[in-house]
């Protein structure tokens, strides 16, 4: 196993966007409580959160045209040119839902603004993961991939803290009455204004070696095609396949988890997204540590102790959190929940790219990616309010439960991928070591 060192400035060129780029995701969610009312007449207060919450999941149906626009796009003008693109869509987004107007002024025009807002963010996001997780992965050498490459999903939690820390620090300096009239679109000024600046910074990204040779070597022929893709038909279906149980167990305990606490389990807002917060700095800071283990240990056996610990431990885990009746039992619960789901989160983006050749890399992740998350992550918490709209809140516990267990069946089969050679330079030098 290599010893090189990982390179920091890279890693953290890549990941400063991401986190830019999942706060603004991830903003929606965590302030839908408070704009929900803005943008539809009065009501039952979870028909309304039902609303936004399927306009939030019409960004996740864009994620698949994004997948495959900005993922060819990465695969055929670079990493560096589709991670600014992809950010500077971003921005764009998140000021339109910071001017949008609300339902008492122009009816349901404001809920159509959001929409587009929404799709701008899913084109965005979609083409954002695959050339974040191609760049960090190429960007890095051979066992350092997976610590770097936990940085990802470091960067997304960090974005949905910023996006929490600045809720909580609205609700202790605003009143209520402030919050849902206006308040809630600070975060979203804050977020189109700091994808500016990323803009920036992202601009002065260098190049992964990888994408660098494939330039040099193959030219543009046959890059990030879906012909290409088609190639690799095997290796897609196994993205979308192993991300099903993934993807839903991860909004289950992030996004979800602060409305679960506050609708169901009676926790007030502000105790609920206190206890968002404190789990999601810790389950941030496991990411490294979990990634760097699979350096040694190989990717699967995470993969596989997330699939277990989900299947088995969710009906359980979301029927004790909805009994809880303060912080302390509330974060406890919450981080089983989010060291489980660390199985999959630390290593997911490393594990895809490394089953990609070069040429296809960044759309065989985006693509297959985003229509995992259209189909299980986007819906996630539709489905969850759905549930406890009809009365039958724990069918979705076993939801999940049943989504992690078809992903096991694939983490049980799938190769390991720890040693796979992403370039030819890399394949050559280790075709000269000796056996």
């Amino acid at each position: 196993m290599s010893k090189a060192r990982v390179p920091w400035k890279a890693v953290a060129g890549g990941s400063i966007g991401n986190l830019v780029e999942w706060y603004d995701w991830f903003v929606y969610t965590s302030f839908a409580v408070y704009f929900a009312a803005s943008f539809f007449p009065e009501g039952n207060d979870t028909a309304k959160l039902l609303n936004t919450a399927a306009i939030f999941a019409v960004g996740f149906f864009m994620r698949p045209l994004g997948g495959w626009l900005l993922g060819r796009y990465a695969d055929r003008k670079g990493r560096k040119a589709a991670l600014t693109l992809t950010v500077t869509l971003m921005s764009a987004s998140a000021l339109l839902i910071a001017i949008a107007p609300t339902y008492d002024a122009v009816g349901y025009f404001g809920a159509a603004v959001l929409v587009v807002a929404r799709l701008l963010q899913g084109l965005s996001v979609g083409g954002e993961y695959a050339a974040s997780a191609t760049y960090l992965t190429e960007a890095t050498p051979p066992g350092r991939r997976g610590l770097a490459s936990s940085f990802q999903y470091v960067s997304m939690t960090a974005g949905q803290l910023v996006g929490l820390g600045l809720q909580i620090i609205l609700q202790n300096t605003m009143s209520a009455e402030a919050l849902h009239s206006y308040g809630w679109r600070i975060p979203f000024i804050v977020g189109a204004a700091a994808a500016a600046v990323v803009f920036y910074l992202r601009r002065n990204l260098l190049e992964t070696e990888a994408y660098d040779e494939e330039e040099r070597e193959a030219g543009q022929a046959g890059r990030g095609t879906i012909k290409a893709l088609l190639a690799h038909k095997k290796e897609a279906l196994l993205v979308i396949a192993l991300t099903m149980g993934g993807t839903v167990a991860y909004y289950t305990y992030t996004t979800y988890l602060t409305k679960y606490l506050s609708l169901s389990a009676g926790l007030p807002k502000e105790t609920a997204t206190l206890v968002s917060f404190c789990a999601l700095f810790i389950f941030m800071c496991l990411q490294p540590l979990a990634g760097g283990l699979s350096d040694r240990i190989g990717r699967r056996p995470l993969l596989i102790t997330f699939g277990i610990g989900s299947m088995l431990g969710t009906v359980p885990l979301m029927t004790a959190l909805g009994g809880v009746t303060g912080f302390g039992g509330a974060l406890v619960l919450s981080l089983i929940g989010l060291i489980i789901v660390t199985g999959y989160t630390s290593i997911n983006a490393v594990v895809k790219a490394e089953l990609f050749p070069t040429h296809i890399r960044a759309l065989g992740v985006a693509l297959p990616y985003a229509i995992a998350n259209a189909l299980f992550g986007g819906t996630a918490e539709y489905v969850a309010l759905w549930f406890k709209n009809n009365g039958i809140e724990s069918g979705y516990f076993w939801y999940v439960a049943g989504c992690a267990a078809v992903s096991l069946v694939v983490y049980l089969t799938m190769r390991e991928t720890k040693d796979a050679a992403l370039s030819r330079a890399e394949q050559s030098a280790k075709d000269s070591v000796p056996v």
